[in-house]
């Protein structure tokens, strides 16, 4: 028996279209998997899946608003209708505004409570919605695994990112929730557990950790002073721990949240 076998997996992932999302699609499709992309906006699912086709992987995109209910159910019953199945699903879509960001000629004061509510919205209800209509299918089934995306700022004060934070802290919180509630009332196939990604550069944080030459701003240097690995992470270097929480290989796995951070939550900075 493969404990890492993802041979025919249906992985249902929100925010696919991005880097993030986007490098654990291509690696799930490439080792078995057929993907499910929910998104948006239906010109970049297309573009997302045929670049997972051109590599041999199976993809489909299906548009939704991952924060309407019915739009994800009316998505969910598409996905079902071309797969049958629902096996994982990746929580993957998130994301920041400016206006619950704090910069350093603010404060707190001047945060946006719209955007603060925004943000909250995007990372939480938009982690618990995808969970509700997707884990259901999989509490029908008696089996599934659903992989939420937090980040290093859920576990400590990370300057600035106050909105972000916090949300992301509550989608921790809804982890452990959900991870409880669906193995204690559907079984022990039932298993929700997040990745807590270190630093990343990608599209929305590209210009507030480096510069346009390429050098790292402030705050991209004081990240790698604390990062013992002394550098930022590559997309696919999340894939292992996504493909280990995916499979048989962590059966006995349930509400646990994986840093993968080079070392940053280890470090206490002296």
């Amino acid at each position: 028996m493969n404990l890492f076998s993802l041979q025919d997996k249906v992985v249902v992932i929100t925010g696919g279209t991005g880097v993030l999302g986007g490098s654990a699609a291509n690696y799930l499709a490439q080792n078995g998997a057929k993907i499910a992309l929910i998104g948006r906006n239906q010109e970049k699912l297309n573009s997302a899946c045929k670049d997972i086709e051109a590599n041999g992987g199976v993809a489909h995109g299906f548009v939704a608003n991952i924060l309407d209910k019915t739009s994800v159910s009316k998505a969910k019953d598409e996905v079902l209708a071309v797969y049958g199945q629902i096996d994982v699903l990746l929580n993957v879509a998130g994301g920041n505004m400016p206006g619950a960001t704090i910069p350093d000629d603010k404060t707190v004061f001047d945060m946006s409570l719209e955007d603060f509510n925004t943000v909250t919205e995007l990372n939480l209800t938009g982690t618990v919605v995808p969970s509700m209509v997707f884990g259901e299918v999989m509490a029908k089934q008696k089996k599934g695994s659903i992989i939420n995306y937090s980040s290093m700022a859920s576990d400590r004060a990370i300057t600035r990112v106050v909105g972000y934070s916090a949300s992301k802290a509550g989608m921790e919180n809804f982890t452990q929730w959900m991870a409880v509630e669906l193995a204690k009332k559907f079984g022990d196939g039932l298993r929700v557990n997040a990745i807590a990604p270190g630093f990343f550069i990608g599209n929305q944080n590209r210009r507030l950790l480096t510069n346009e030459d390429g050098s790292y701003t402030q705050r991209g240097n004081t990240i790698i002073t604390n990062t013992p690995m002394g550098r930022f992470g590559d997309a696919d270097e999340l894939n292992g721990a996504i493909h280990y929480l995916a499979t048989d290989a962590s059966k006995f796995v349930t509400g646990i949240v994986l840093p993968i951070d080079g070392g940053f939550s280890a470090f206490s900075g002296v």
